[in-house]
């Protein structure tokens, strides 16, 4: 397994973490979604009052495909970590129908998929619906 270390996002991490969030849109066909930028990650994350919690994972470089690596599973055990810290009784993780990969790790690491056991879907209401929505 490759060595990892997961640490908390800081304020400098933004660039690299917007960068992080375009290849993950493009890996899942949905670059025209991203709609975020730099100075926003760093004002809602880092602002007076945080909208969310970072974590990164700082890899050694290497040659090759990180997949098979063990990374995933050891950001997703410091997650719960994380979570079971702050008093969570759960998290979450969102995935697409056609990622087997991410939905066998989930399911290998004891993750329920809510979408098989009691038929849940997600939803947004985001841009132009959430404006109409809101009466703006």
């Amino acid at each position: 397994m490759a060595s990892v270390r997961i640490r908390e996002a800081e304020e400098g991490d933004c660039g690299q973490i917007l960068r992080l969030i375009r290849e993950l849109a493009e890996y899942e066909k949905l670059s025209d979604q991203v709609q975020i930028s730099e100075e926003a990650l760093r004002a809602d994350g880092f602002g007076e009052k945080p909208l969310y919690r970072c974590l990164v994972a700082d890899l050694p470089p290497a040659p090759g495909d990180a997949q098979g690596q063990g990374i995933g599973s050891t950001i997703i055990r410091r997650v719960a970590q994380v979570a079971l810290d702050q008093g969570c009784s759960q998290f979450r993780l969102a995935v697409l129908d056609w990622n087997q990969k991410a939905m066998a790790l989930y399911k290998a690491l004891g993750a329920q998929d809510l979408t098989e056991a009691e038929g849940w879907h997600a939803f947004t209401f985001d841009g132009e619906a959430m404006r109409k929505l809101a009466g703006k």
